[in-house]
């Protein structure tokens, strides 16, 4: 019996808590496949106390049982996966490399970083090369992993490239032949053996009637079309994403889970209306440990944009919504939600804009609570936060099923 791929997807700017989801829920799918983005994304996995933090890895990777895909729509440093996939053991069988996925070279990191550095307005980007390698993924200049089967070829297609681009103009050097081709060797012989037609399998394992989860990276929010553009990331990140970045047509998608947090943050620039620049966005700041977990930066923290969060939900098609962090609200006095926007005339706006950097948030404000910290049952939680729950469950029109009290794996409310 055919199945369909259930799906995993950010609906605020990323860091929503996706990798505690996906871990818990990998249990339960033979395949997870990770479908977009690059190594600029982490998930943090706490198990038993352990932390692990992925950021190319799908994050079934902690089960044996589970085979994990990249898939054709990420963007890949080859040197940091093969860092990454150090971590792990008897990945042969359990773990595949779309042949179609591009590689992030080391000009791309170095273009992200001179971008950065000379935009009028910088975006906020992890510097790690993602943005440039997805353009030249769309100016069909790209090269895709499945190229380093003949090293020797894709050696001088590389100087070749950067001369013809003029990039040492830009101050980038030319590597010797010699140093490039012994490091392409290396990547060939660490990846190559996980390269696999991943569409096919994926096609294959539903056909097979094998359960399919995805998982995205970064948030909706940040969705190259439909996030806070230009500050938003290279790529597809609503469910839209998961179609083209791994071969699973459109009809054959199940269940889309949204994650959020309880409250809301942002990594990097841009608008971010609900932002709490004082003592409270500190608060939280510390509280929710925001740091993220690529690069280190203090994340941006605020009160729960829940105009954003029914915006992104529509556009993912949510069926149920994953809360998490629910715990670092608590010993608040009072917890404020955003569900509604003026605009800088003072209109209340009735849908959500394409650009929210002069809007102004509506708040509606419940009382504080304390000790929701490890609860595992919806019925034990303090009055107060259940209460902000159904508040936001009729707001939104979705259903929160899942609540995490805690960065452990089993700390989770399932309603």
């Amino acid at each position: 019996m055919k199945t369909k791929a259930d799906l995993i997807v950010g609906i605020q700017w990323g860091d929503e808590g996706k990798g505690k989801i996906v871990d818990l829920l990998a249990q339960n799918y033979d395949y997870v496949v990770r479908y977009q983005g690059g190594h600029n994304a982490g998930h943090t996995i706490v198990v038993d106390g352990k932390k692990y933090a992925l950021h190319l890895m799908p994050s079934g990777i902690l089960y044996p049982k589970c085979k994990n895909i990249i898939g054709n729509g990420v963007v890949i440093s080859p040197s940091d996966l093969i860092k990454e996939m150090g971590q792990f053991k008897d990945l042969e069988n359990r773990f595949f490399i779309s042949q179609k996925a591009h590689l992030i070279l080391p000009f791309h990191n170095f273009l992200d970083k001179l971008h950065e550095k000379n935009a009028k307005k910088a975006i906020g980007t992890t510097g790690k090369g993602i943005g440039p390698a997805y353009t030249d993924k769309i100016a069909r200049r790209g090269i895709r992993i499945e190229e380093l089967v003949n090293t020797t070829s894709l050696c001088q297609k590389i100087l070749e490239q950067i001369v013809q681009r003029d990039l040492q103009n830009f101050g980038i050097e030319i590597p010797k032949k010699e140093v490039l081709q012994s490091q392409l060797d290396f990547y060939a012989q660490s990846l190559l053996p996980f390269l696999a037609n991943t569409t096919h399998l994926l096609w294959e394992a539903m056909d097979r009637g094998e359960k399919i989860l995805c998982e995205g990276a970064q948030g909706s929010m940040l969705d190259i079309d439909h996030g806070t553009y230009p500050f938003v990331t290279s790529s597809t990140t609503t469910a839209a994403g998961a179609c083209s970045g791994s071969g699973i047509a459109p009809r054959e998608l199940g269940e889309v889970i949204g994650v959020i947090k309880a409250y809301c943050t942002r990594v990097g620039n841009g608008p971010f209306p609900t932002e709490e620049e004082g003592e409270i966005g500190v608060l939280l700041q510390q509280k929710g440990g925001e740091f993220g977990t690529t690069t280190g930066r203090a994340r941006r923290c605020g009160w729960l944009d829940a105009m954003a969060v029914k915006y992104a939900c529509r556009l993912n098609g949510v069926s149920a919504l994953a809360m998490m962090k629910l715990d670092v609200l608590d010993g608040f006095k009072e917890v404020k939600v955003c569900v509604g926007y003026r605009d800088k005339q003072g209109k209340v706006l009735e849908a959500y804009p394409s650009d929210i950097s002069e809007v102004k948030p509506l708040y509606k404000a419940f009382e504080g609570w304390d000790k929701t910290a490890g609860v595992r049952d919806f019925e034990k939680l303090p009055k107060n936060a259940k209460n902000y729950v159904f508040a936001l469950e009729e707001f939104l029109g979705v259903k929160i099923a899942m609540i995490s009290t805690s960065p452990d794996r089993h700390d989770t409310i399932l309603r």
